[in-house]
């Protein structure tokens, strides 16, 4: 898995915990996703680790991200990726050259989407205190589920600190926020700047 599958795995995988229809008595959680309904944006520094359980490699990827109920924008050291909901764009400054597609994510076993379709019926939901916040707690034993186990940190403003999630292969993903916090829309959240000379490949035609 490359850092481009990571950062195009991380905000759905995001969404799909914080909009997902998991009914159940975890009032922080549901106050934390109310904060999307209202239409607000969370933005944080983040840091994602990516543990293989068969080589024992880890992968990182950081930066800062911005997620919204529809979208998301990520900015790393090399890379900036902006989805609207619809269509993707990664600008690579190293290469200097900007892509945009149509985002399908059923296209990779590691897609959001399976994340998204993870995070259903078929899980158990339930929270407990711990230092300063909550630890909201996701498990099933659903035979097809991408991951079987996923951990929520959140502050006492419901604000994510943490997200570790293990999956079928029990491999681990750990994402952690730094000065996390929800903010009002900035309509310039989609635009994407790129030098004049960036080559363009358009994989939409």
């Amino acid at each position: 898995m490359t850092f481009k599958s990571l950062n195009h795995l991380l905000p759905f995988f995001i969404a799909g915990l914080f909009f997902s229809g998991v009914n159940a008595q975890t009032p922080n959680f549901d106050e934390l996703r109310s904060k999307f309904d209202q239409g607000l944006v969370f933005e944080a520094a983040f840091k994602h680790e990516f543990t293989d359980s068969y080589t024992g490699e880890v992968m990182y990827s950081s930066g800062n991200i911005w997620i919204d109920s529809v979208g998301y924008r990520l900015e790393s050291e090399d890379q900036l990726l902006v989805v609207d909901g619809e269509i993707s764009r990664v600008y690579d400054s190293t290469r200097n050259r900007l892509i945009i597609s149509e985002y399908n994510p059923e296209d990779d076993d590691f897609a959001p989407s399976r994340m998204l379709k993870g995070v259903d019926e078929t899980y158990s939901i339930s929270e407990e205190p711990v230092e300063n916040g909550t630890k909201v707690i996701l498990n099933t034993d659903d035979d097809f589920a991408i991951f079987l186990r996923v951990e929520i940190l959140l502050d006492e403003q419901q604000n994510p600190l943490e997200i570790t999630a293990y999956d079928i292969s029990e491999n681990i993903i750990v994402t952690s926020f730094k000065n996390g916090s929800f903010i009002e829309m900035d309509e310039g959240l989609y635009n994407l700047n790129y030098p004049e000379d960036a080559e363009i490949v358009d994989l939409r035609n």
